[in-house]
């Protein structure tokens, strides 16, 4: 997503409040002794039923606060962004000999818009796999205006087969879910969770007969020793973290690689995210973590308040989907910056091809260009991996400037 700006009170219209998955999250965190991993908070807040901020039915993804959204990501910037990742898919596809594109998350189909538009001769079926019914409505509208002639292609799925064939694609999705939270005391790590503030006592006080009157319930942090081994994947020792560090483990997105690359028979894989090789990720200076939320295109770092109302991500772990991915039968094709991968895969050649569009359109391309190259914006912050299941390909992606050492 582009990053947003330091929240401004001011600006932030929308309520950041939502009782029902908050009172849900309350009853659960009872249920488990007044303590909660903040993993399982941060699963329930995004993904749970009809209430999480992604399944909740809410716009998250547009341009700009006054149409309601919160980010915005590369895709919807500019066509080109897809027209030229499309240009990496077709090789992969040919080389793999394949003929089907998994998309996992993807959003409001503007990524599948633009990668069925090109490859349409390249493929038999596209699957998407999200968990927004809300979005999935979203998707197979846009498509059916925009390709009606290709739409049939076009598949939705709940779950993922036991044998899969094709080249996945996965844009912004594994810094979407959910993480551990590790803290250093100087001494050990302890697990941090949450538990309920103190102020949702006045629940109990508020009348039964006006539910109107029961408060949102509040949530504050609450750390436990973690379990014996448990620390952050790093070859660091522990002594060079600094008493009061706060970091993320990724196990969901690790096993979510892992179960790809083992059902995955032959074809490759892309993933597109923010994020830095362990190296950086655990460097003693990032001590507060990358934990962040989104809301109406500016960004805060507590995720306790304003549950489901607002996106929580954090940055990816790339070593650790690298070894994931490795460990399970896939091989790593490269591993790059996105700014690099584009530039590799003829950014440049796609924007000289709009030399016929209007001058407006021109300047939008050229500002969506430099937000996905430049190194300020997204183009150092975002990475990019491939992997290959079968006869391993040399990248167009990853031509110039790969990075896969520093995994």
């Amino acid at each position: 997503m582009n990053r947003p700006t330091k929240l401004d009170a001011s600006v932030v219209a929308a309520p950041l409040s939502n009782h029902p998955l908050a009172t849900l999250l309350a009853h659960e965190i009872r249920e488990r002794g007044g303590w909660m991993r903040f993993e399982r908070f941060m699963e329930l807040a995004l993904y749970a039923p009809g209430l999480g901020y992604y399944s909740g039915g809410r716009r998250v993804l547009g341009h700009s606060p006054q149409d309601g959204s919160d980010f915005v990501t590369a895709p919807e910037l500019t066509p080109l962004f897809g027209e030229v990742l499309a240009r990496q898919v077709k090789q992969a596809l040919h080389a793999t000999g394949t003929r089907e594109v998994w998309e996992f998350g993807a959003g409001t189909g503007a990524l599948a818009e633009q990668l069925l538009g090109e490859l349409s001769e390249d493929i038999d079926r596209y699957t998407i796999v999200d968990l927004s019914g809300t979005l999935r409505d979203r998707q197979h509208t846009r498509l059916r205006k925009s390709h009606p002639e290709s739409v049939h292609k076009v598949v939705w799925a709940d779950s993922l087969p036991e044998q899969m064939q094709g080249v996945i694609v996965g844009n912004e999705v594994l810094d979407a879910m959910p993480v551990h939270l590790l803290t250093w005391t100087g001494s050990q790590w302890l697990e941090r969770g949450v538990k309920l503030a103190e102020a949702v006592a006045d629940e109990a006080t508020a009348s039964a007969a006006d539910p109107s009157a029961q408060a949102t319930p509040r949530f504050a942090w609450a750390d436990r020793p973690a379990p014996e081994g448990v620390r952050p994947p790093t070859e660091r020792d522990d002594a060079s973290f600094p008493p009061g560090t706060v970091t993320e483990t990724h196990g969901q997105a690790e096993a979510f690689i892992t179960t790809l690359a083992q059902r995955l028979t032959q074809g490759a894989a892309f993933f597109l995210d923010y994020g830095f090789p362990e190296a950086e990720y655990y460097h003693p200076q990032r001590h507060g973590g990358t934990l962040m939320c989104h809301h109406l295109h500016t960004s805060d770092t507590d995720p306790l308040v304003g549950v489901g109302a607002k996106d929580i991500t954090a940055h990816v772990n790339f070593t650790g989907v690298a070894l994931a991915g490795q460990d399970a039968g896939w091989e790593v094709l490269g591993y790059t910056s996105q700014g690099r991968f584009l530039t590799n895969c003829g950014l440049g050649e796609a924007l000289a091809s709009t030399g016929q569009a209007s001058t407006a359109e021109q300047i939008k391309a050229r500002g969506a260009m430099q937000m996905l190259l430049a190194e300020h914006e997204m183009g150092e912050l975002f990475k990019v991996i491939g992997f290959v299941k079968g006869t391993w390909f040399d990248a167009i992606g990853f031509s110039h400037g790969d990075r896969t050492h520093t995994l």
